[in-house]
């Protein structure tokens, strides 16, 4: 299995990293306005997209007994790429929570091994 795959656009030093969108209350799923359902809607396009060009590997909603989030499984060059898709995430930008990032330190997929660092 090769380590780091390249995908277009990419080097082979490719990193993997977990996004969680955490959203601004416990109910939200349940609870949103139309103007932050319109926002959401727009968070999916904008994830689905970033699927499309092959930024991520997968994402979706965490039905936590605790509290509902967002996850994510974003393949970038590094940290500081990670955090521009997530700083142009329609839900961040309004302000509908906050996505914190992790690296995953060996993320073993069909195509690929991705390693951090």
């Amino acid at each position: 299995m090769p380590v780091g795959t390249a995908r277009a656009g990419y080097g082979g030093g490719v990193m993997a990293f977990v996004f969680r969108l955490l959203p601004p209350r416990p109910d939200f799923p349940a609870t949103m306005s139309d103007a932050e359902r319109e926002t959401m809607t727009a968070h999916v396009e904008y994830w689905t997209g970033l699927m499309r060009e092959g930024h991520v590997l997968g994402f979706g909603p965490v039905a936590d007994v605790r509290e509902p989030y967002g996850i994510g499984i974003v393949l970038a060059d590094d940290l500081a790429a990670a955090e521009r898709l997530r700083d142009a995430d329609p839900a961040v930008v309004a302000g509908l929570g906050r996505e914190e990032i992790s690296p995953v330190l060996r993320l073993v997929t069909p195509s690929g091994v991705y390693q951090a660092g």
